[in-house]
């Protein structure tokens, strides 16, 4: 689809917009030009990004589509009566009816996310990207108790990001550590682990995708050849199948998708909110 923007738009930080927007998206095989359009919260911006929209459809001959999610009446209706676009009131779809559905009308407030920064939740949320972040390759075995996963595997399988987005988005405390030869060699997991075996799940990657991965950080090394990252892999998937870990590969599953797995299974409850 050449010559297509989508915008998100939005009175806060427009995450929601995008995120459900992409979701929806994702069903075409398409490839637009994406523009976020956050904080859109008095007429004039939104008579600003009316005029961006339209002179982004008369420069492209056709005519964006906008994903909202704005809730005060009288900007929403600036954006749908003046914008040349195909608009998507994501809020209203799903407001109405459950107006209906509870018997109650809502609260129609804007910004809600200063609410959450002042939570109990987000301050589980920060403690827990910080205890990622303290935990992250293995830095510190200190406080491994505390941790509700940790990731296990050989460097550059996915841990860290994996980690951080269960600190980010479910407020889990996920430490990582490397499996490494000496390891492989010893045969038994590392000692720090030992107590912890519970908490552990494995990642585990296609040994060509590693060597890939490696060769863009280290290239020509050892440590990035296709035979190191096919030894290691296989020693490291023996050993948690040895240990009794839970593992899964993650060449092919992207970070939320491994991350609801490992949620299903190490923290079921965290699905619970």
């Amino acid at each position: 689809m050449p010559n297509r923007t989508i915008f998100f738009v939005s009175d806060g930080t427009g995450i929601t917009a995008e995120t459900f927007g992409n979701s929806i998206l994702n069903q075409f095989t398409v490839k637009p030009r994406r523009v976020r359009r956050p904080f859109v919260d008095t007429p004039d911006k939104a008579h600003q990004l009316v005029r961006e929209i339209n002179e982004c459809g008369a420069r492209e001959g056709r005519r964006p589509v906008v994903f909202l999610t704005l809730v005060d009446e009288e900007i929403l209706e600036i954006v749908k009566a003046q914008a040349n676009a195909m608009v998507l009131d994501m809020f209203n779809t799903f407001i109405e009816p459950l107006e209906s559905e509870f018997g109650i009308k809502s609260n129609h407030r804007v910004g809600r996310f200063s609410d959450i920064a002042h939570s109990a939740e987000y301050d589980n949320r920060i403690e827990a990207i910080n205890f990622s972040l303290a935990h992250d390759d293995g830095q510190s075995s200190l406080n491994l108790e505390q941790a509700d996963v940790i990731l296990v595997g050989v460097s550059r399988s996915g841990k860290t990001p994996t980690s951080l987005y269960l600190a980010m988005q479910h407020g889990v405390k996920a430490a990582n550590y490397p499996l490494i030869p000496e390891d492989f060699e010893r045969g038994r997991l590392p000692s720090a682990l030992l107590p912890h075996r519970k908490k552990c799940f494995g990642l585990t990657i296609d040994p060509q995708r590693l060597s890939q991965i490696r060769n863009e950080r280290r290239p020509g090394s050892k440590y990035a050849s296709l035979a190191n990252c096919r030894y290691e892999v296989a020693e490291a998937e023996t050993m948690m199948r040895r240990e009794g870990i839970s593992w899964l590969s993650s060449t092919h599953k992207s970070i939320e998708e491994i991350a609801t797995t490992i949620l299903r299974d190490i923290r079921p409850d965290r699905l619970i909110y």
